[in-house]
This record gives structure tokens, C-alpha cells and sequence, in this order.
């Protein structure tokens, strides 16, 4: 239904929404406006794609006709939730939606539990530390704290880290049921049986050490050991991962920098737990 209220300014409502009060009976009717529905799906479709999109691909995925979905990305645009390339016209995350995305993880209690020990643990050990939540085509850097050693790896906020190659990867794979894998996670499985052996035999010792590790892999001269942070349900909220060269990173089991990053995971669960419990 449309309606043109006072001013002129035409508002398109969606079907409404019924909520119950305790008796059961309808309390009160709520209304969707159907343009924001609509620009919703845009940036649905973008994030979904996870990478900037030319206009005709963003409102394909959007369910849209090109002329269609051409004023909402114009409107997005002026508003800051996207912004387009100038040279290719592809659209990606703008300035708004990312500012709306950091504020939606620091309000997240995991995140802040692990900041400031992430940040005291690189200090302490001179190892970089990466925090790390599940997205849909694998761990999402969320925050990277760079210390004393010298690190020559590409990794920064907003990087996704293999699933096979990287503890990080294997650390979410071991400890996240496969039932619930994205499908992008499916798709990055090995395929050829030996390889396919070799990985599940990758999770198992994750699941039993608790952790996991890369050692030269996948940069030469650079290895890592990764962490889970579970909720008290039992849940992986992120991991931590200590990335080092691997001259200098001990990569046993019950080593230095692994004590060092079991007890930082260890006290952000705790942390998490007592503020949701």
C-alpha cells in the first residue's frame, strides 16, 4: 500500500507484522516501508558477494531489473552505505556501512574481552596477534596486532584466512560443526582423497591439542599458533592467532607462546561467560 502523507513525500508500506500480547491477541500492527526492503536486498547481495560488483551484477543478485535498482544505488551512495569506483563503476561497502559494522563488533562482548589482552599478549611475547570471527568465506580478520618481531605476511583488518593452509582456518573447521559450514567453506575442502586424509588428520590433532598450528605455511618463514574462545554453551565465538617468524615463534604444543595464548583465550571465555551468564 501507498500513501502520500503530509509534504508530498511518498512512503511505500509493506505488508505489516502482528506481534500477540500475553493473551494471544493481536497487540499491535507494525508496518515496513517497502524502499528500505528493497535497498536492504542490495546490500544484502553485496555482502554476500564479498567483493566490489559492476551495477548490472549487484542488481541481478539483488533480484532487481537494472533501472530498477539504479535510484537505490544512487540513494545508497549519497547516503555513505556505499560507494562507487570511479574508473571501474563497481560499488562496494562505503564509509557508513563500515562505521555501522564497527560499532555492531565492538558492542560484541567477545571483541571486547579480547582487545586488550590481544594487545598486552604482543607486547608480552613480540609475537602479532589476529582476531578473527567466522564470515561466510572463512576467518575474518577483525583486529591485527602487530609487535616487536618483524612480520614481511599481507594480512590486515577485513583479510580472510584460508581454511586449509592457515591455523586459523583449521582452528574454525575442527571446532565448528560442519553441519554449519557456509557452503564457500565446502567449496574449499580438498578434493583429491590423500589430501582429503591429510586435512581430517589436521582437525583431529587440533581437536586434541586444543589448538592449532601452521609451521611455514602459507608463508615461507612465517608460522602460527591459533586459539579458540568458546561461550559457555559451547559455541566458538573467534580465535586467537599468534603469528611469528619461525625462527623465533615456538610452535610446540606446550611451549611458551602456546601457554601464553591458551591462557588469553581461557581468560576472554571467562570474561565473555560472566558478562552473558
Amino acid at each position: 500500500m501507498n500513501r502520500i502523507p503530509k509534504g508530498g513525500v511518498r512512503e511505500d508500506v509493506t505488508g505489516a507484522e502482528h506481534s500477540a500480547d500475553d493473551g494471544g491477541q493481536p497487540a499491535r500492527v507494525s508496518r515496513g516501508v517497502q524502499s528500505v526492503d528493497v535497498a536492504a536486498r542490495v546490500l544484502q547481495a553485496l555482502a554476500q558477494a564479498r567483493r566490489p560488483l559492476a551495477p548490472g551484477d549487484l542488481a541481478a543478485l539483488a533480484g532487481l531489473p537494472p533501472a530498477q535498482a539504479h535510484p537505490y544505488l544512487v540513494s545508497l551512495t549519497r547516503l555513505g552505505l556505499l560507494k562507487r569506483d570511479p574508473m571501474s563503476g563497481s560499488y562496494a561497502p562505503g564509509p557508513m556501512l563500515l562505521r555501522l559494522a564497527l560499532l555492531h563488533l565492538e558492542n560484541d562482548p567477545a571483541y571486547r574481552a579480547a582487545v586488550p589482552r590481544v594487545v598486552a599478549l604482543a607486547r608480552e611475547t613480540g609475537y602479532c596477534v589476529a582476531i578473527c570471527t567466522p564470515a561466510s568465506q572463512g576467518p575474518l580478520v577483525v583486529h591485527f596486532e602487530r609487535a616487536a618481531f618483524p612480520l614481511h605476511v599481507n594480512l590486515h583488518v577485513g583479510s580472510v584466512m584460508s581454511l586449509t593452509t592457515t591455523s586459523t582456518g583449521r582452528a574454525f573447521c575442527a571446532f565448528t560443526p560442519q553441519a554449519e559450514w557456509p557452503q564457500a567453506w565446502l567449496e574449499q575442502l580438498p578434493t583429491h582423497e590423500d589430501e582429503q586424509q591429510h586435512f581430517a588428520a589436521l582437525l583431529d590433532e587440533t581437536r586434541t591439542q586444543g589448538m592449532a598450528r601452521s609451521v611455514n605455511m602459507p608463508s615461507p618463514s612465517v608460522s602460527s599458533l591459533c586459539a579458540p574462545v568458546f561461550d559457555a554453551s559451547g559455541r566458538l565465538r573467534l580465535t586467537l592467532t599468534a603469528i611469528g617468524p619461525t625462527a623465533a615463534l615456538d610452535v610446540d604444543w606446550q611451549g611458551s607462546a602456546a601457554r601464553a595464548l591458551r591462557d588469553t583465550a581461557s581468560a576472554v571465555a571467562q570474561q565473555v561467560n560472566e558478562e552473558t551468564a
